[in-house]
């Protein structure tokens, strides 16, 4: 039994998955490119100091790590594709302009994202670099939408929050960094006890801002409650600025647009925009994006960025269409059954030769039979 068992929250994928994952992976990376994204395929082992873009404990609590027999240096399983990407465009490419890259590729984790998560997700994703316009986060969550609808999830709903609203009053706090991890992690989860007892001791303006963040969401709205209680700070009314801006342009396109001020990512590298899209029936995020632009800082050559990833696998429960029926063929080295069998595979036709086929278990509705000296296909009797 040992044997065959695997490891929690790791499963196999099965024919009818597979072929669903594969037809939406190949079907975004066709969309991708039509908006002129260029492919790129990260290795899935690096050294473990290129897996991160900065000292991000959350990405590394989530890497696995292993010992290169060659070198003897640590090495990582990549637990997220973006600073591969990031890597990539810093170091390798080194364009001048913007560069619009995408990927798809699995990644592996030490600890799964939610109860009814897979550690070994397959994650898709395209990123915009070398732009820092509002322009490159209103096409990435363009995309995003795009993405969202060619996989069959129509009902969503978009919610933008801005990271650079803590980190601008976390600077103005001076927190140790234990304070300010503790404090992030307690705006994540929404933990106003939490949040009242970190901030007991700065001004009441910088604790009113912060505890404000977790009460700020819903619609339009929340932007004018925000800049009424949010200390103003040059950073903070820059924020809400592009917060704003984004809005406008969002709303112009017809899309509705929702706003969690508390919304944070789940590492580091995010320094501006983050943006999550939720749909029925899914217990967390469908679709995860932001604005990185210091993610390439570690590479020697820090861009501007934005783009957005989401998880094919957490796809698959959608419905899917079935499977095409296959046709059954006898085993034979007659010439003209050969050739038959070529022409219906040139023209899309599925065609299963007969080694021993249980027609209960693969779906087969035809059958090609010698009629009057000719290779023909007949309804399966």
């Amino acid at each position: 039994m040992r044997n065959w068992i695997l490891p929690e929250y790791i499963s196999d994928v099965l024919p009818m998955e597979s072929r669903q994952l594969e037809t939406l992976r190949r079907s975004l990376l066709d969309l991708y490119a039509r908006y002129g994204y260029e492919q790129v395929e990260p290795p899935l082992v690096e050294y473990v100091e290129s897996l991160f873009t900065q000292d991000d404990s959350a990405l590394d609590l989530k890497t696995f790590k292993l010992v290169d027999e060659l070198s003897g240096r640590q090495m990582g399983l990549r637990a997220d594709i973006t600073p591969q990407v990031a890597r990539i465009d810093a170091h390798i490419l080194n364009r001048k302009g913007v560069a619009r890259l995408c990927y798809a590729g699995s990644v592996v984790t030490t600890r799964p994202d939610g109860l009814m998560s897979n550690r070994q997700p397959r994650q898709i994703g395209a990123e915009i670099y070398g732009c820092a316009s509002i322009g490159a986060d209103i096409e990435a969550i363009e995309l995003m939408f795009a993405s969202l609808a060619l996989t069959g999830v129509t009902d969503f709903c978009l919610e933008i929050g801005h990271i650079g609203l803590f980190n601008a009053m976390a600077d103005v706090a001076h927190w140790p960094n234990d304070a300010r991890q503790a404090a992030f992690n307690a705006l994540q989860q929404k933990d106003v006890p939490a949040l009242e007892a970190l901030t007991a001791d700065l001004s009441p303006e910088l604790r009113q801002g912060i505890l404000a963040l977790p009460l700020c969401y819903g619609g339009s709205d929340v932007l004018v409650r925000a800049r009424q209680a949010l200390p103003a700070i040059e950073a903070v009314t820059t924020a809400l600025d592009a917060l704003h801006e984004l809005e406008a342009a969002l709303l112009s396109r017809g899309m509705t647009v929702r706003f969690d001020l508390a919304e944070s990512p789940g590492s580091y590298y995010h320094t501006g925009l983050v943006f999550n899209a939720y749909a029925n029936g899914f217990a967390s995020a469908v679709a995860r994006g932001g604005r990185y632009d210091r993610v390439g800082e570690k590479f020697g050559r820090s861009r501007p960025a934005t783009g957005f990833s989401l998880d094919l696998r957490a796809l698959t429960s959608l419905p899917f269409p079935t499977h095409q029926a296959a046709i059954l063929a006898p085993q034979s080295d007659d010439m003209a059954l050969i050739a038959a069998i070529r022409a219906l595979r040139n023209a899309g036709e599925i065609v299963i030769v007969d080694l021993g086929v249980d027609v209960t278990e693969v779906h087969i509705n035809r059958s090609l039979q010698l009629i009057a000296g000719q290779w023909q296909v007949v309804p399966l009797q």
